[in-house]
This record gives C-alpha cells, sequence and structure tokens, in this order.
C-alpha cells in the first residue's frame, strides 16, 4: 500500500508538469500574438530570411515595464529550406514585413 507522502508527491509532480506545459502554451501565444511568431513564419537576420522551425520559450526574460523579451529562434534559410541545417538565430531577429498587394 502507498503511503501518504508518496501519493502527495505523485499528484504535486503532475500538478508540476500539467502547470509548465500550460505555462509552455501560454508564452508560445503570448509569441504568436505579441511577436507574430508563428510555426515557420518568415524572419530576418543578418540580411537573410529564415523560415523559423523553433521557439525557445525558455529564452524569454520580464521586462521592468512586466512584458516578455522576444525569444530565441531557430530556423533554415526561406530559400532552401529543405537542404538546410537548421540555424540558431538568437534573440537577432525582426518578423518579415509581409507586403500587402
Amino acid at each position: 500500500m502507498m503511503d501518504y507522502g508518496e501519493s502527495v508527491q505523485k499528484v504535486l509532480l503532475r500538478k508540476i508538469r500539467k502547470a509548465e506545459q500550460d505555462l509552455m502554451q501560454l508564452k508560445l501565444d503570448y509569441c504568436r500574438f505579441v511577436f507574430g511568431l508563428t510555426h515557420r513564419a518568415r524572419v530576418v537576420s543578418g540580411g537573410t530570411t529564415y523560415l523559423v522551425l523553433s521557439v525557445d520559450v525558455e529564452s524569454m526574460a520580464s521586462t521592468d515595464e512586466g512584458a516578455f523579451t522576444r525569444p530565441s529562434v531557430a530556423g533554415v534559410p526561406a530559400d532552401t529550406p529543405n537542404q538546410a541545417e537548421s540555424v540558431p538565430l538568437g534573440t537577432d531577429w525582426i518578423l518579415e514585413q509581409q507586403h500587402k498587394g
């Protein structure tokens, strides 16, 4: 029979993992709505356009104003997305401006 301490530990671990997942999802939502980062968003870094493959929400820090800093991202060059290795871009990127036609 499992003792009380073990069952409390299991419940707490489950709640912590759920809270961590919820926090990660909220940060991804923040990236989408505040920074415009969606899966395969186009960003410009060092004069090259990249397709974003991953967003590191752990890299986001709180600002003095209570917002979050932009996350580190990794992506592949937009002109050769299938041949290229994913490149870490850090936080040195801007969202590519969509030209309204």
